[in-house]
């Protein structure tokens, strides 16, 4: 029976490349997986890029194919990558002059184009498309002039084509996570559009590997100290054949891979199971059965699928104003006191500034600023907190409001109460990118895939 192994090399832009240099080494895989993208990503890209034309895409990405790319084409290993992110074509470039200074011969570099529709939004909105936001109703109108990115979540089907054309690497921009993985099975076992049980199994395939060491024990929530070996951890691996589909990862590294750590991937950032939507098919993972059947191999069992709607998520970065973050420390005794305080002195200073703000937030490291309302502040514990760092974030429209707030903070560590430590420099004033989610007609995006030969 026919076998596919799929490696996942990258959870994130600023992943470490061991997890993929070890799994090309070591993992008796045909295909590497590497995701780069979310949705700030994309609008880090593209500021990057207008300030250099030649910027806009993960070069971390370039680095690891010096590392892999000539063992990869011995092994015949393909990479699927989507980290030409708003810069498809110039990561395109950069990889073909890695092939050639390795003098790697007949390879094929496949991309995708298309996914960027910012310059078209004008056209599509004069043909009565509103971009209305998912979680508000509101009209794209309004954030127009401040719009920064936009960029379609699509599908499988034009990475799959690459594949067939016979690309070694295929570079892609804003795909979703899960066609990295799943376009290679579709091609390998020939699974149709209307095969939706047989693409399930390869969305949660892709939805097992998108986070690198996350599902083999990295970020593990069910008992972390079991977890052997983490400054050496084995990154994951999809073991596939037409009807069965396994998790695991190389025997010579660290991790786990078990029933707990898969369950903890399978719910990660899926709201619904019953209804987990992609645009290639609508996942119903609400039956699904895990099952250990080795030592670091679990067996996912009893996926299924059905059709997905005609729509594509659309995803636009657009400009929401300015932020400040600042940090104190307060050492005991009564850390927490003083810190209240301090939050106090500056609020006050504020109210004096007329400081117009549209978000704030005031934690205290330490005591409540993960768990919230939830965290224990009682008496016993305050009493007993060695320290506690109080931070305060402010997000104004205009830029010269955010300014109000950073000359009081330094001055506290002489002016405020005892014990107070400013730490990281001076705060500074950052433009903030927000999300506006949206919808589009799958019939109003033009994808295009296309080969690279580099001799």
């Amino acid at each position: 029976m026919k076998r596919v192994r799929i490696g996942g090399g990258q959870g994130f832009w600023g992943d470490s490349p061991d997890g993929a240099i070890h799994l090309v080494k070591e993992g008796d895989i045909q295909y590497l997986g590497c995701d780069y993208l979310a949705e700030l990503t994309l609008s880090i890209m593209q500021r990057q890029k207008l300030k250099n034309p030649k910027d806009g895409y993960a070069k971390d990405f370039i680095k690891l194919m010096e590392t892999i790319a000539e063992e990869c084409k011995e092994k015949n290993i393909r990479v699927i990558s989507n980290a030409g992110g708003m810069n498809i074509v110039e990561a395109v470039n950069q990889l073909s002059n890695v092939i050639k200074k390795q003098n790697i011969k007949n390879y094929k570099i496949g991309y995708v184009l298309g996914d960027d529709i910012k310059d078209r939004l004008p056209e599509l909105m004069k043909e009565g498309l509103e971009f209305r936001n998912i979680d508000t109703g509101h009209k794209i109108d309004e954030i127009m002039d401040r719009i920064v990115n936009v960029n379609v979540y699509y599908g499988h089907e034009p990475l799959k084509e690459c594949i067939e054309r016979g690309a070694d690497t295929v570079i892609v921009g804003r795909c979703t996570d899960s066609a990295l993985f799943l376009a290679p099975l579709a091609y390998e076992f020939k699974w149709q559009k209307n095969d939706y049980d047989k693409l399930a199994r390869g969305i949660m395939a892709g939805h097992m590997l998108e986070c690198g060491g996350q599902v083999t024990g990295g970020n593990y929530d069910f008992d972390w100290r079991a977890v052997h070996d983490m400054d050496n951890l084995g990154y994951p691996i999809v073991e596939m054949t037409d009807d069965s589909f396994y998790i695991t990862k190389t025997e010579k590294s660290g991790g786990l891979v078990t029933e707990e750590s898969c369950k903890e991937q399978i719910l990660y950032e899926v709201h619904d199971p019953s209804n987990y939507m992609t645009p290639d098919v609508v996942v119903d993972l609400s039956r699904v059965e895990l099952e250990e059947v080795g030592k670091d191999k679990v067996e996912i069992k009893n996926i299924r699928g059905r059709a997905s709607s005609d729509k594509y998520k659309l995803s636009v970065g657009y400009h929401a104003g300015f932020k400040v973050v600042t940090h104190l420390a307060f050492a005991w005794p009564d850390a927490y006191e003083k810190a209240q305080y301090a939050a106090d002195i500056i609020m006050k200073k504020m109210k004096r500034k007329n400081l117009k703000v549209e978000d704030m937030r005031i934690d205290y490291i330490g005591l409540n600023s993960l768990h919230l309302g939830l965290a224990d502040t009682s008496l016993e514990v305050v009493n007993n907190l060695n320290e506690v760092v109080l931070r305060i974030a402010i997000r104004t429209l205009e830029k010269e409001e955010a300014y109000k707030i950073v000359p009081e903070i330094a001055p506290l560590q002489l002016n405020g109460p005892p014990g107070a430590s400013f730490f990281g420099g001076r705060a500074r004033i950052q433009e903030v990118i927000a999300l506006w989610p949206t919808f589009i007609p799958k019939d109003a995006v033009k994808l295009t895939s296309h080969i690279r030969e580099v001799e």
